[in-house]
């Protein structure tokens, strides 16, 4: 019989722009590594009440602020744990290894550069992602997006989609460029596109595109023979989402940056797993003005479905930043959106 999954409760602790961890003693389970404090949930405690007492026990600090951040099980070969990752914004007293263990402060930019347990990956990625995912409206006019993108910086929004399906190829790449000339780093781009986008951070697949790619069997990392898509950053017809790896074509460099993916159903987001997605955006969640008369996943679903998989998850559709403690506990990374998210 399969050992019962271990309940672990986990915290990304932020204080000033940083966040903490700390390094496994070496003769523990996945020993000499760092991780984001926490230890076993008593089968008595509530997971808060649990989270508290963890945190007290290693670091010597009383929680006062905390919330659901994303929830991992993961099977190691010899053990199976259950990751319930909080996010602590707030806390009395000062961190220390109040069981001998180094701890560090670390920008979120750092997380990459130490050593986590297989089982952190997920938690280094949702530590720094932001809780708001703009979208760009279709608009040509960079004049709107200009301005619409000096609002967002102003209201702390961190990371854009530049969505823009109407634009052609070079239109794309142009508006892309002067965006990035005029905000910098002030945002993380994810751009759309029928190939691994140059200057941005990000890579964002359509629902269609990441099916011809799972079908294709590409993963995160590896080159892949162009012409899998049509070009432009607009959608392929769903007839052509059956592309097969194309023999004797030109492949283009392998994709290292963030790579997200638009989800829809459970079969959508264990795709997006399998070819190595960093997040995922799940829709709709309730009706839209765009889609009248659609479909939609309601609160429920999209938290069943947030649950079933190991990724951070945006919820996008019919969703504004009023929703975004609905989102946090349905265990969502946060907010998508367009006209929830763009100045009127």
């Amino acid at each position: 019989m399969k050992p019962p999954r271990i309940h672990v409760m986990a915290a990304v602790i932020r204080r000033n722009g940083r966040i903490l961890i700390a390094k496994r003693p070496d003769s523990a389970h996945q020993g000499g590594l760092w991780e984001f404090p926490g230890g076993k949930l008593d089968a008595s405690e509530t997971r808060e009440a649990g989270l508290r007492r963890e945190l007290r026990e290693e670091l010597g600090i009383e929680v006062t602020s905390a919330r659901p951040l994303i929830d991992i099980c993961y099977d190691y070969p010899d053990k199976s744990v259950r990751l319930d990752v909080w996010l602590v914004d707030d806390f009395d007293a000062e961190a220390h290894g109040a069981e001998g263990q180094p701890i560090r402060w670390v920008a979120p930019a750092e997380l990459t550069q130490f050593e986590f347990p297989l089982a952190n990956a997920p938690i280094v990625t949702a530590a720094r992602l932001p809780e708001l995912y703009l979208v760009t409206p279709d608009t040509p006019d960079i004049t709107q997006l200009v301005q619409g993108l000096e609002h967002a910086r102003s209201q702390s929004l961190s990371m854009v989609q530049l969505r823009q399906t109407g634009l052609g190829p070079s239109e794309y790449k142009d508006a892309a460029k002067q965006l990035i000339e005029r905000f910098g780093s002030d945002f993380i781009w994810i751009f759309k596109g029928s190939k691994p986008p140059t200057g941005a951070d990000g890579w964002h697949l359509t629902s269609t595109q990441l099916r011809a790619l799972h079908q294709a069997g590409w993963c995160k990392g590896e080159s892949f023979a162009g012409g899998l898509f049509a070009a432009g950053p607009s959608l392929l017809p769903e007839e052509d989402a059956g592309w097969e790896r194309p023999p004797g074509r030109e492949e283009f460099e392998c994709w290292d940056g963030l790579l997200a993916a638009s989800c829809h159903d459970e079969r959508e987001m264990q795709m997006a797993a399998d070819i190595g997605a960093d997040f995922v955006t799940l829709s709709p969640v309730l009706p839209t003005s765009s889609h009248p008369g659609a479909g939609h996943l309601g609160w429920d679903r999209a938290a069943e479905l947030v649950a079933i998989t190991n990724l951070p998850v945006y919820l996008l559709g019919g969703l504004s930043a009023e929703d975004l403690d609905r989102a946090f506990q349905a265990g969502a990374q946060g907010i998508a959106g367009i006209s929830g998210l763009w100045p009127d």
